[in-house]
């Protein structure tokens, strides 16, 4: 049995990209077999083998093998503000924007980005940098297959455009997926690059401790650009900004002074 996983371990790796190793073995493996038992097969060659000739079953394996909490267009009122309020005074300044998307999960919030800055630019001229700690959910992301429940808040006519439905799930366009570059990178401990227009952090700060959050709000401020825009999640407001050359910008949003 062992020895089945590990080779349906590195076969996985090699068409996704998702390296199963990471995980805790016995929890995966028990929840991986549930799957494929309740699918008809006996063992996990057999599977690799159904995974491979049915896209369907494949979206379902990533889908149980990463617990994604993350959608599109999350809190939907907050992104309509970067559109109609923020972005258009960043792109009068300038039309190439540097845009990263931190911690960016398994890929909806760059993406969200790079479909928001399709209605002012081509996208042939849109470049984000989007990044996480977690290789898999780097992966995934790449992939840019989602369940549907990742799209509640999506304007019908952006799904439409941007999306194509395969069996349950919902696979991003090409044309969305060249302008993120995905990259591994730790918050606390690795350099921040810039400067940036737009850095988008949401709902990872509320992990940290207050002295870390203290540490990263300094790090991207000085990532930033002159009124560069930072945005973060609905639970995550800044409550001295000026400590750290930040003054509100509308609510969640903040801008580099």
């Amino acid at each position: 049995m062992g020895q089945d996983y590990e080779q349906f371990a590195a076969n996985v790796k090699k068409k996704t990209g998702i390296d199963l190793t990471l995980y805790k073995e016995a929890q995966m493996k028990r929840r991986l077999t549930s799957l494929y038992e309740k699918k008809g097969f006996h063992s996990f060659q057999d599977y690799f083998q159904g995974i491979s000739r049915d896209q369907d079953l494949m979206n379902e394996l990533l889908d149980r093998m990463t617990i994604n909490v993350s959608e599109f267009y999350r809190n939907y009122k907050r992104w309509e503000v970067l559109e109609t309020k923020l972005l258009p005074k960043l792109l009068e300044k300038n039309k190439r924007l540097k845009v990263w998307s931190a911690a960016c999960s398994t890929g909806e919030e760059p993406y969200t980005i790079a479909m928001i800055l399709s209605h002012f630019l081509p996208l042939s001229q849109v470049q984000i940098l989007a990044t996480d700690i977690d290789e898999n959910v780097i992966a995934r992301a790449k992939l840019g297959v989602y369940p549907e429940r990742s799209l509640n808040e999506v304007p019908s006519e952006i799904k439409t455009k941007f999306f194509t439905k395969e069996g349950g799930y919902y696979k991003i366009s090409e044309e969305i997926k060249k302008t993120v570059t995905f990259k591994k990178h730790n918050l606390l401990a690795d350099p921040y690059g810039g400067p940036f227009d737009l850095i988008v952090c949401r709902n990872v700060l509320i992990y940290f401790t207050e002295e870390a959050k203290s540490i990263l709000y300094k790090k991207f401020s000085s990532a930033l650009k002159e009124d560069g825009i930072f945005f973060v999640g609905s639970t995550e407001q800044i409550f001295n900004p000026s400590i750290y050359n930040f003054k509100t910008a509308d609510t969640f949003f903040y801008q580099k002074i």
